[in-house]
């Protein structure tokens, strides 16, 4: 797999050999901003190094972070200029995000099985293809499978639906299974490759949690589970920044036997997953194809409640 600038950048500091830029890479430093923020204690752990080499190399990436620390408030202004919004299908639904699924931004849908959370993953892998003015991207969409949930026969009906040709967006798209959470976490940077050939513009992983609750099971694996979550989220987040990319995650909910009052369910992953997701948004199912979507968290728009349906063309009001 070729390297990217960022393990050339971590490579060069001072202090690191091309072993150690290796071994700061398989621990998850991606580029200088990651170690400046660290610990040196940290780095000693989670990277076999000795103190004065992790103190070392901590100070000298904190010299080349400093330049990018703060930026005026102009400046972010121009940055959400980008921003572009990827329709669901659903007016309704996009009218709850304030326009569609935002762009330099992770969506995190969570529900029950069935809710419609992978539906809308497919959905928005052939509406990224579309115009702009028809609430597309024009871009590729990457899969991220951990399921066995992609399915290509719904593609072909979701864009048969909007008179595409099914080949042609089913070659835009790129899917890859993850067999376990390090392969998940792996397939990111293979997306990060990829993305430099293509115009990509959708990232869904389906599911975000499943592989980590399944290998991280009881509470002493739980620190070590949520230190890779955090690992993965801003993997997925950096991605969606780089790219002015959508970045779609699905996850299940767990059952909170003592929540007598509201709902008994809550997503999975925890305090992690909640503050890096830009916007939450909870599925749930109602009548026949009916889902209703509650928009749980957002950076800068009200709680709200959107009712779609779920029919043969797809995602629908």
């Amino acid at each position: 797999m070729g390297k990217d600038n960022n393990v050339d950048e971590i490579a060069s500091l001072p202090g690191v050999g091309p072993a150690t830029a290796e071994k700061l890479r398989e621990a998850g430093y991606i580029d200088p901003m990651d170690l400046a923020v660290e610990s040196p204690q940290e780095l000693v752990t989670v990277a076999d190094l000795g103190l004065a080499t992790a103190s070392k190399i901590v100070q000298e990436a904190r010299k080349i972070a400093k330049k990018d620390n703060f930026k005026t408030g102009k400046e972010l202004l121009e940055k959400r200029a980008e921003v572009g919004r990827l329709t669901s299908g659903s007016k309704i639904l996009d009218e709850l995000l304030g326009g569609g699924f935002e762009t330099q931004s992770i969506i995190e849908l969570f529900g029950e099985f069935g809710s419609a959370k992978t539906q809308i993953g497919h959905q928005l892998c052939v509406t990224v293809q579309l115009p702009k003015d028809q609430g597309g991207l024009e871009g590729h969409a990457f899969f991220i499978d951990t399921e066995n949930t992609f399915r290509p026969e719904r593609i072909v009906q979701m864009a048969e639906a909007y008179e595409l040709d099914p080949d042609k967006v089913l070659e835009k798209i790129h899917v890859a299974r993850a067999y376990n959470s390090s392969h998940q976490m792996l397939l990111v940077d293979k997306v990060k490759e990829l993305s430099k050939g293509n115009p990509a513009r959708l990232l869904v992983v389906d599911s975000l949690t499943a592989h980590f609750r399944a290998e991280y099971v009881g509470r002493g694996a739980l620190a070590d589970r949520q230190q890779k979550l955090n690992r993965h989220m801003h993997d997925l987040l950096k991605w969606s920044d780089v790219n002015n990319g959508v970045v779609c995650v699905t996850n299940q909910v767990a059952a909170k036997p003592d929540a007598f009052f509201g709902d008994p369910t809550r997503p999975i992953g925890g305090h992690i997953v909640g503050h890096t997701a830009t916007f939450r948004i909870y599925l749930r199912k109602s009548k026949g194809p009916k889902r209703i979507a509650r928009l749980i968290d957002s950076p800068h728009l009200p709680e709200g409640e959107a009712v779609f349906s779920i029919i043969d063309k797809g995602i629908r009001d």
